[in-house]
């Protein structure tokens, strides 16, 4: 499943919900702000029309997407040992 191309649109609001979600660890200050942007992401993560498409419909189209977004913000976590 690493070779799957998810379209840019996906990725970017994954990568945002992982930084959104890292920022809600680091500012409870901002919380509510916070939580109304996870929610609006995890919508838009949600009901994207690529989860429509033969490729999307596999469970595990989802958890690469996440190793993907995490991989384009940290490359080094991504590199073997």
């Amino acid at each position: 499943m690493a070779d799957t191309v998810f379209p840019p649109d996906l990725v970017q609001a994954q990568r945002e919900w992982h930084r959104t979600y890292a920022r809600l660890a680091a500012e409870p200050a901002h919380a509510a702000l916070l939580r109304r942007r996870l929610l609006w992401l995890s919508a838009r993560l949600f009901w994207h029309p690529y989860w429509r498409t033969a490729p999307g419909r596999s469970p595990a189209a989802r958890v690469e997407l996440r190793r993907q977004a995490r991989a384009v913000q940290n490359p080094r976590s991504e590199r073997p040992g």
